[in-house]
């Protein structure tokens, strides 16, 4: 059924996948298989429509079994193991849940087949999803803005997993970002990573951001180090927009096996080195002028420990303001992803989590970018970044 599933799909145009996925989970004994899409919020779980069918309601994140399942990356039951929800993961990206409802526990198939059909449902939607909108319309809960348009076009996966690293990161406001962005790369023994603030808001900070991002990729594959890659991105920055426009950076390089890091910050805030579930420092360093503006680059070095988590973000994660104007601040920053760190939370549901906090403090209605992203550097440690409860 696995293997039928697969070579069918790649002749399936998205809005055929909805159908082809509930043909062959009758295979697997469902009598009705339905594919929610963790929404650009991270709030709802929107189910995927099929045609002739009416569309069950989107089901919230936060009080559902649904919504236990995305979170806890675990399958879960109800009606004494009749109807079962499973995560779908691309890696440890987290693109939603399936629900299969089953006419009894004898035609149920074995857990094991069902988180293998769940794994393959989240590769067939990521590969799917740049050949239509079906997935991407879904996705949305409100309008999104030209400058978000371009940004989610720009960004990878939000989380991406190793063995021995996880990156996960958020965007806020999802729906009307312009100038914040992040990439990352992770080849043979290095890990690549880096967000992006571009000068202003909407549109015009989104293409700062977009010149930034593309010289980043250019330039890492070229080959080139650090302090070479900064400097090809503060010259493409100031070519194209000249001396009155910027975009500050923070830039880093881990050796998976090692654990040394080299990194330098271009007018950034300071990354924040978790260890041991608690902010143990500020990673500081000689201050260099943003992208754009020129100046020399030396790039500092920092030992990590198993374990480690690097918190890096932009401005508009601690000058978030509420209707009184009390900032979000660092400290109310590091006492969050302490409290995250406690609750042993994997790192996408940290971010997630975050991102919530972020705009609840402002009430929704936010004044600037804010985006985040947490590494984490775990060696070998498979069970150490939040795969224990997916077989294989």
């Amino acid at each position: 059924m696995l293997n039928g599933l697969f070579q069918a799909a790649r002749l399936s145009a998205p809005d055929r996948v909805a159908e082809l996925l509930a043909h062959h989970g009758e295979a697997l004994g469902a009598q009705n298989v339905t594919i929610y899409l963790i929404d650009h919020e991270q709030v709802t779980l929107v189910p995927l429509p099929r045609e002739g069918l009416v569309t069950p309601e989107p089901l919230p994140v936060a009080s559902t079994l649904a919504g236990r399942c995305f979170q806890d990356l675990r399958l879960l039951e109800a009606d004494q193991g009749r109807r079962v929800w499973i995560p779908l993961l691309d890696g440890l990206e987290r693109v939603g849940v399936a629900h299969l409802e089953f006419g009894s526990l004898e035609d149920r198939a074995e857990d094991e087949y069902l988180h293998q059909f769940g794994a393959l449902v989240a590769e067939i939607i990521m590969v799917k999803q740049d050949y239509g909108d079906l997935f991407h319309i879904t996705r949305r809960r409100q309008p999104m803005s030209l400058a978000a348009e371009i940004a989610w076009t720009l960004l990878p996966p939000l989380t991406f997993g190793t063995d021995r690293l996880v990156i996960s990161s958020v965007v806020a406001p999802p729906y009307s970002v312009g100038g914040d962005s992040f990439d990352y790369s992770v080849d043979g023994d290095r890990a690549s990573f880096a967000l992006f603030d571009g000068m202003g808001h909407g549109l015009n900070a989104g293409l700062l951001a977009t010149v930034a991002v593309g010289a980043y990729r250019n330039s890492r594959r070229e080959g080139r180090d650090v302090a070479a890659t900064i400097k090809a991105i503060d010259e493409a920055i100031a070519t194209t927009f000249g001396p009155e426009r910027f975009v500050t950076a923070v830039f880093a390089e881990l050796d998976l096996i090692s654990g040394r890091l080299c990194w330098q910050s271009a007018g950034h805030p300071a990354p924040l080195l978790l260890r041991d579930r608690r902010v143990v420092k500020t990673l500081d360093a000689e201050p260099r002028l943003p992208l754009g503006l020129g100046g020399d680059v030396e790039p500092t070095w920092e030992q990590l420990e198993p374990g480690d988590r690097l918190l890096l973000y932009t401005d508009g994660v601690v000058e978030a303001r509420s209707a009184t104007g009390e900032f979000f601040g660092v400290q109310r920053l590091v006492d969050f992803v302490q409290r995250q760190e406690a609750d042993q939370r994997p790192a996408p549901e940290t971010m997630r989590r975050l991102m919530h906090a972020i705009l609840e403090h402002q009430d929704g209605e936010m004044q600037d970018d804010a985006t985040a992203m947490l590494v984490e550097w775990r060696g070998h440690t498979v069970e150490a970044v939040g795969l224990t409860n997916v077989p294989g």
